[in-house]
């Protein structure tokens, strides 16, 4: 654990390193750009029976990490609170149907458009894999991730109430697809499929639990925080009652992620408002950002370096491009055809649905679910789906963000 903790944590920084001096990137698309041609290398010198030593010690590191217990039991907790901890409650409030319409239906209906269609056509593509399968490849490719889109969205130069609409819907819908993958993969290895009472249970236990959860986990700490002034300790206390709020949230069996988020948006906005001094507010968010741009650096060098396990070949290349025009299609349909069919409701600028469309990236989440899927055949084939659509979600929909937004907006009337 030690080695690849160092390795990750050097080879983050000086990827950072070079892609600053020399690239001028933004750093998560930089970092992981690194990382995968790296990792392609050891690939392809292994080809040429160069270096394979190398390889197997690096596939050796990245099987004892479980990349999905890392990002799913320990960073995601801290990135999503973090994220939230910037957003303006009053102003979310104002599209709070909106972000909630975009975060359940959206992704539920996503789940099945995707799992649907790609049942349908991979065989065109030579690749036989059942319904559920699909299924669970559509539950964790259809939320997207709020790491992703809030490091996006900085660099993007959309307008507020966009960003606001993008950046909510991605802290929410995660909670959401975490938990359709979860009834699926329950049934997938019981063999039982529940009842519709019994999965609608599920779902508002976990969702709904989470929220409730979040809120009073948010309230307690904001009471603590308005009974101490240090700065030290009023940081220590937002960061045991992530840690710690998150173990318990996964121990009650509700929605940690959901949980998360909630708690930071009453913290980044009661707490910071009637709980803080100027002092504190400039500690704790120099902390939160310092921390969330670090953990966000090493989580996408570690999804570059994921390749090194992900098994390709000539069929599965193909359905990995049918999966990223399925994955943009069924975006487009939940997301963007909606926002503009619906644009008085919505409230958005002109040409809105377009960034909706294609700043709705996938990230480390989606890796990190389907590796958690039992092994055997389909969970190779989910996974190399999933790697197909987050690797150009973020290097080809990352990179061109804010050349589409530009153009969207200037383009519309």
């Amino acid at each position: 654990m030690l080695d690849i903790a160092a390795i990750a944590l050097v080879g983050t920084a000086l990827l950072a390193y070079i892609n600053h001096r020399f690239f001028r990137l933004p750093t998560s698309i930089g970092v992981m750009a690194g990382a995968l041609a790296l990792s392609l290398m050891l690939i392809g010198f292994n080809a040429l029976g160069v270096g394979r030593g190398l390889l197997l010690y690096e596939q050796a590191l990245l099987r004892s990490l479980d990349f999905s217990t890392v990002l799913m039991q320990g960073m995601l907790s801290l990135l999503l609170f973090a994220g939230a901890l910037h957003i303006d409650l009053r102003a979310l409030k104002r599209y709070r149907l909106q972000v909630g319409a975009l975060a359940v239906v959206g992704t539920l209906v996503s789940t099945v458009l995707v799992g649907v269609a790609m049942w349908w056509l991979l065989p065109f593509a030579g690749v036989q894999l059942p319904l559920l399968y699909c299924l669970l490849f559509g539950a964790l490719i259809s939320p997207t991730d709020p790491i992703a889109v809030m490091g996006v969205l900085k660099t993007s130069g959309a307008p507020k109430d966009l960003e606001l609409v993008i950046a909510g819907e991605s802290l929410f819908n995660d909670g959401v697809g975490v938990v359709v993958f979860t009834l699926l993969l329950g049934m997938l290895v019981s063999g039982v499929t529940p009842t519709p009472i019994e999965a609608a249970g599920l779902l508002l236990r976990e969702t709904g639990g989470g929220l409730l959860f979040g809120l009073a986990l948010g309230y307690l700490t904001f009471r603590l925080l308005k009974s101490v002034d240090n700065y030290q300790l009023e940081v220590l206390l937002t960061l045991a009652a992530v840690i710690g709020g998150y173990a318990f949230a996964t121990w009650i069996e509700v929605s940690g992620p959901l949980a998360m988020v909630v708690a930071g948006l009453i913290i980044g906005n009661r707490g910071r408002a009637l709980a803080m001094s100027r002092t504190t507010r400039g500690y704790l968010d120099m902390f939160w950002e310092l921390l969330a741009a670090i953990l966000n650096a090493v989580l996408f060098v570690l999804i570059g370096m994921e390749v090194l396990l992900v098994v390709f070949t000539a069929e599965l290349w193909i359905a990995g491009t049918l999966a990223i025009v399925v994955t943009l299609a069924a975006r487009l349909m939940t997301a963007g055809l909606p926002a503009r069919a619906f644009s008085d409701w919505f409230r958005l600028p002109s040409g809105s649905w377009k960034v909706l469309t294609w700043g709705g990236l996938r990230g480390g989440i989606s890796v990190a679910l389907a590796l958690s899927l039992p092994e055997g055949p389909g969970a190779d084939a989910v996974l190399a789906l999933t790697y197909c659509v987050v690797a150009v979600s973020i290097l080809a929909q990352g990179l061109t963000c804010r050349f589409v937004t530009r153009r969207a907006l200037a383009d519309a009337p």
